[in-house]
């Protein structure tokens, strides 16, 4: 299908936001969202979001990639991740009185926009929201990475001949074994290193108290009480891949985070944190595309 691309420029909290829109000829009900992640712009990483939005515009989705404030062209204070909610929603706003046949949105993120996605959910329940894919998403804590450096390089590393001759020779090893203790600290000590803490839960009723737990409880939140569609990808080759499971497995606000209702899992094996392959993000256009198409 053919499709044309035009700068967006909209307002948010009396700042001027600048993103791209890629609009398709004839725009299916669904249009995509998608949000920056890191101190990034709309572009990503090897392009990746121009190359995806095209490639859904082409099949009949229309796209928003957009720069936060104080990024790229977007006039404003940068901010983190956690504070952009006011960003995201004059973006859907945007795309919608653009193109007013948009009547769902699903926003699509990756790593701390994967976050950002959810904790924006969690703090407006926009109905207008129908889905989330949601790649690498960011649960970071000290704790969590510590688990996972334990687990996943750690005990690669003591498997490892040269580790047990450097060790004996008083190399480096010495250091690694520092550091590995550490980590352990970190890992298992005190509260046993979860950010969520007792008492979590899933519900969270209590807006004000609930905007005060830690962002990775927001997030559980969210995840639980999305009605809509939820595509997770997963890279094979990534620590923050690696630290979400393990810490969706362990704490205790994201029980169960797995028999969501409307729960689409793909693990893209053998890739990295932000697809920098051709292939990689190829893979992932295709399995966006097919998740999309469920929902129309």
């Amino acid at each position: 299908m053919n499709f044309t691309e035009e700068t967006a420029q909209f307002d948010c909290e009396g700042e001027t936001l600048t993103g791209i829109l890629a609009q398709p000829e004839s725009p299916a009900q669904i249009g995509v969202l998608i949000i920056v992640g890191g101190p990034q712009y709309r572009a990503g990483s090897h392009r990746q979001f121009v190359l995806l939005s095209r490639a859904l515009a082409a099949a009949g989705y229309a796209v928003l990639r957009f720069d936060y404030r104080g990024m790229g062209d977007s006039s404003g204070t940068q901010g983190d991740f956690e504070g952009v909610s006011m960003d995201i929603a004059a973006a859907i706003d945007a795309l919608q009185e653009r193109l007013p046949c948009v009547k769902q949105v699903a926003l699509w993120g990756l790593c701390d926009a994967a976050a950002a996605a959810l904790l924006y959910c969690h703090e407006t329940q926009d109905s207008r929201v129908t889905g989330l894919c949601l790649l690498n998403p960011w649960v970071r804590s000290e704790a969590s990475l510590a688990r996972t450096q334990v687990k996943h390089y750690y005990v690669q590393r003591m498997q490892q001949k040269e580790f047990w001759l450097k060790l004996v020779r008083g190399g480096v090893a010495t250091q690694a074994l520092r550091g590995l203790l550490q980590n352990l600290r970190a890992a298992f000590g005190g509260s046993g290193g979860s950010s969520a803490g007792a008492g979590a839960g899933a519900s969270g009723s209590n807006p004000s108290q609930s905007s005060l737990r830690p962002f990775q409880q927001r997030m559980a939140m969210a995840w639980h009480q999305f009605p809509g569609q939820v595509l997770l990808i997963l890279s094979g080759d990534d620590y923050t891949a690696k630290e979400f499971l393990e810490f969706a497995s362990t704490d205790p606000a994201w029980k169960s985070y797995s028999t969501h209702a409307h729960l689409t899992r793909h693990d893209v094996s053998g890739v990295d944190h932000t697809f920098s392959t051709a292939d990689s993000r190829q893979k992932v256009e295709k399995i966006t595309l097919g998740w999309i198409t469920t929902m129309c």
